[in-house]
């Protein structure tokens, strides 16, 4: 695929600063290195240091915090940044089960993961752009399970559907700060998340099925939507969500 920042004319996000929260793997990873290709300056969270020691080493203008999401220093160390224009928040698990079978243990950690970290790391973030008062674009990775249902996935779409919602709320109550909420909702990438998934040839024929496509999107696919998003070219885009899906939704 081409070079995702090659799509835009130059490099649009130079003297910015873009947060990537949860930029270890997949996703986030290939969020972090699409935004520092634009010219960013990246701050890159996760929690294992490794990964952002990898990352690091293949991509410039990258600083990394080894951090967990949840911590509560967050908010505190965002406030620490010079500016703040960017965040792209790739937090988020999933643990398949049937609703009749769906345990406490797993609502609750999905939830906490995929709907409450995300909301924090929203707060915070647009609490720092509100006070360095230059606007911002804050964008949660969201996914096509955040439009509609699947078997199985109850707690999981229920999670991206409040995250759609929570979007939604916050691109209204924040444009008078200049700042806009959008999410990135792709189909299935394989990740470290999803390859166990789409390791059952059952389950990767039904995926694929669903795809008008006929084929996964790639993380680098879902970096360029993200690119977009943080680009002056979607200088009038908020409250919405970029579907990367292949065409999954729009059955």
């Amino acid at each position: 695929m081409q070079d995702v920042a090659a799509s835009l004319d130059g490099r649009p996000l130079v003297d910015t600063v873009a947060v990537v929260a949860g930029a270890g793997r997949g996703i986030g990873r290939a969020c972090a290195s699409a935004l520092a290709r634009a010219g960013a300056h990246v701050v890159a969270i996760a929690r294992t240091a490794e990964d952002l020691q990898t990352l690091q080493r293949e991509s410039r203008g990258i600083e990394t915090w080894s951090l967990d999401l949840r911590a509560p220093g967050l908010a505190a160390r965002l406030e620490t940044l010079p500016r703040l224009d960017t965040v792209v928040i790739s937090a988020g698990t999933n643990a398949p089960q049937p609703f009749l079978d769906v345990d406490e243990g797993t609502l609750d950690r999905l939830i906490d993961l995929n709907v409450r970290t995300v909301f924090r790391v929203a707060q915070a973030a647009a609490r720092t752009m509100r006070h360095h008062g230059r606007g911002g674009v804050i964008i949660p990775i969201s996914s096509q399970m955040g439009h509609v249902g699947s078997p199985n996935r109850t707690v999981y779409c229920m999670t991206k559907h409040a995250v759609e919602g929570l979007a939604k709320a916050a691109a209204v109550e924040l444009a008078v700060h200049g700042i806009r909420v959008n999410t990135v909702a792709p189909t299935f990438v394989e990740t470290v998340l999803t390859a166990p998934m789409l390791a059952d040839d059952g389950f990767r024929r039904f995926v694929l099925d669903q795809i008008p496509l006929g084929r996964l999107a790639t993380a680098a696919e879902v970096a360029a939507a993200v690119l977009y998003l943080a680009s002056p070219l979607a200088a009038s885009v908020t409250g919405h969500s970029l579907r990367v899906d292949g065409g999954w939704t729009a059955r």
